[in-house]
């Protein structure tokens, strides 16, 4: 059935909207892409003017095993909700809340490492 009162099912499909679901599953994605490249970019740079290098690779090991763990935590969230809630505007205020801690944890370990190893040279 190609149209349903006149609506084509693409107009219908697309009437949903965003799809917090996958929206969030391609955030953590993307995040834990960045989060590994500035990891090892700053590190490496902050290994190579503070020698400490032990310390470094302790620091990285706990960080990736701590997350990864919480990028599923937040994956998990959006994953387990509705169809219908998938597509409600209404939850666009705690999206963007976890989208935000999502991307600050992404973002801020890595430069946060990178102080702490500064700090300590």
């Amino acid at each position: 059935m190609k149209a349903l009162n006149g609506i084509s099912h693409e107009a219908t499909a697309g009437a949903k909207g965003v799809d917090w679901r996958k929206s969030m599953s391609d955030n953590v994605a993307i995040a834990l892409i960045v989060y590994t490249g500035l990891n090892i970019f700053l590190t490496v740079d902050a290994i190579k003017h503070t020698g400490l290098r032990g310390l470094a690779m302790l620091c990285l090991i706990i960080l990736v095993a701590g997350i990864i763990p919480a990028c599923r935590k937040f994956e998990k969230r959006w994953r387990e909700i509705s169809e219908e809630e998938a597509h409600d505007r209404a939850l666009s205020g705690a999206y963007r809340r976890d989208q935000v801690m999502l991307w600050a944890m992404a973002l801020g370990l890595p430069f946060g490492l990178t102080l702490l190893f500064k700090a300590l040279a």
